[in-house]
This record gives C-alpha cells, sequence and structure tokens, in this order.
C-alpha cells in the first residue's frame, strides 16, 4: 500500500500529536536526555488549521498516519512549527515528501524568509534543512529550575504588571514590540494566547512606560516574551521569573536564545539549568533575539 500525502483535517489532530511525541521521545532517548515530550489537547495546530488550512499535512498509509507538517505564517515569515515522521517509517522518503508540501506552502505565501527551531542534536534533519536553504543561526536552550530553589533567590530589580486584555491599545503595542524585535506582528497568536492559549498574559509597566509583555503558564513555563529595549530584559525576566514561581507548578522553565547575554546571565544567576539545546535555523538572519523569549518550538 503506498503512503498518501493529503491536507491535514480536525480529527486528525489528536493522532498527529500522539505521532509527534512519539517521535521526539525516540529521538531525544537515543540521544540520551530521556522521554521529554507528553501528548496535549491540538489548540494551536486547531488555531492554525482555521486560520490557514494550507499549513498542516499528513502522511498515511491506509487508515494510519504516518508523518505530520505543520507550519504557519505572519507576514512576509513562514515558520516550520513540526515535521515529524514515525521512527519505524523513516527512511521511505515521507519526510521529503512532507516537505515538499510545506514549502509550497511557504511559496504560495509569498514569505521571503523561512524559519525553524530544532533539536540541535537532530543532524539528520538539519542536513534536511540546509538543502532547502534554511542555515543554522543561533542555539536555543531550554533551561529550567525547581520552584523551591527559584524561590530562595529572587532577587533584583523588577517591572510592574497588568493582564493582557483583548483591547485595542493592547493589541497595537503587542504588534509594535513584535514588529521591533522579529519584524512581524503576530497579533493573531497573540489573540490566540489571550482567549485560548493557557497562558496568562501581563503587560510589563516601567513606571508610566510599557516596556514590553510575557506570558506565563500554569505549568510555570515563560513565553514568549518580548521588551522594548534591550534594558529591560533582566528586570522583564526577573519578573516572569517571580510571577512563574506564584503559579504553584513545581518547575519554572523557559527556552533561552544564545545571543541573549542579559536573558541568560540572569536565568543562572537563579539557578536554572540547561535540560537541552535547540537551534534556529532561517533562510536569511532576522530579528533581535537578545530581546526576545520563544514559548516553544512549535509557537515561537
Amino acid at each position: 500500500m503506498s503512503v498518501v500525502c493529503r491536507p491535514a483535517r480536525a480529527q486528525d489532530l489528536e493522532l498527529a500529536d500522539r505521532l509527534v511525541v512519539s517521535s521526539i521521545n525516540d529521538l531525544t532517548e537515543r540521544h540520551g536526555f530521556g522521554p521529554m515530550a507528553v501528548c496535549s489537547p491540538p489548540k494551536f495546530q486547531l488555531f492554525s488549521l482555521k486560520d490557514d488550512a494550507d499549513g498542516l499535512w499528513v502522511a498515511e498509509e491506509g487508515e494510519r498516519i504516518l508523518g505530520f507538517a505543520w507550519s504557519w505564517v505572519c507576514g512576509d515569515m513562514w515558520f516550520l512549527a513540526q515535521l515529524f515522521v514515525s521512527p519505524d517509517h523513516q527512511g521511505r522518503s515521507v519526510g521529503n515528501e512532507l516537505i515538499r508540501r510545506t514549502l509550497e506552502h511557504a511559496d504560495k505565501s509569498g514569505a521571503s524568509n523561512k524559519v525553524l527551531i530544532t533539536f540541535s542534536f537532530n543532524t539528520v534533519s538539519q542536513g534536511l534543512y540546509i538543502r532547502h536553504g534554511l542555515l543554522p543561526r543561533f542555539p536555543i536552550y531550554s533551561v529550567s529550575a525547581s520552584q523551591e530553589q527559584l524561590i530562595g533567590k529572587l532577587h533584583g530589580s523588577r517591572y510592574d504588571v497588568t493582564p493582557l486584555k483583548e483591547e485595542a491599545l493592547t493589541l497595537r503595542r503587542l504588534a509594535q514590540a513584535d514588529e521591533r524585535v522579529l519584524g512581524v506582528s503576530r497579533v493573531k497568536h497573540h489573540r490566540y494566547l489571550i482567549n485560548e492559549g493557557g497562558a496568562r498574559g501581563f503587560n510589563l509597566h516601567d513606571g508610566n512606560d510599557w516596556a514590553g509583555y510575557a506570558y506565563v503558564d500554569a505549568g510555570g513555563h515563560i513565553g514568549p516574551l518580548a521588551v522594548m529595549e534591550p534594558h529591560a530584559v533582566a528586570p522583564a525576566l526577573r519578573t516572569a521569573l517571580h510571577l512563574a514561581a506564584e503559579s504553584g507548578s513545581s518547575q519554572v522553565s523557559a527556552f533561552l536564545p544564545g545571543t541573549g547575554e542579559a536573558a541568560l546571565n540572569v536565568a543562572m544567576e537563579h539557578g536554572m539549568r540547561i535540560k537541552f539545546p535547540m537551534l534556529l535555523m532561517s533562510s536569511r538572519e532576522f530579528g533581535n533575539w537578545a530581546q526576545y523569549l520563544p514559548r516553544n518550538p512549535g509557537f515561537m
């Protein structure tokens, strides 16, 4: 029976998430990091499907899903959120066919920059992406600390916070921050996070000035976070660490770009440790990553 690639449907997304989790854990266990991924409701995948169905594809054989690809577009940036093939069906060119479909999505969108985040130890995938014009740019580190350890080390200046709300002024500020640090507006993704993304969003206030934003979820994970000025990175991350420690989660975590000296220093000062390394790849350099913390490898 031959493998068929077709557009994903809403009812495919839970099965696709299980495949992705299984594929990630197979990879991380083989490289000595142990299992890292767990299944969760595919809310952002469903949001992306409704927003732009051309970005989600499945590869199936009979009734079984063997591979899944998911990409989204904001402005002139196309982002490959996931591309995974079941471990027992790798080497059958399923990945090549899926990436062909996703790159057709990028071309159709007119995006001038193609971006993704992958595991830095996944050299096979990196070679595939390099052949398609996406080059390694910098590492991104997953860092974490226990709540107990973190609370004893919280110190230094922090910002005042107010909840993010879906209102005109807030959305303008969020768009301005993202355009400054990433080069594109992500208002549709902020609407998703504020309304259904499972995270609390906060305005960061430096006196009367709006310094940026931060999200913290119930599991103590920070991100995305963006600030308007370089000097705001350290107090913004301290603020987010304080909010995450208050969330009740036993762990606090974040993704820190390797180009962000201030954020890395704050994390290390507060006893956070690197869990595993990832890598940002893109078709051209972009953004000011010293002022941005991604949410995860699928959201960016």
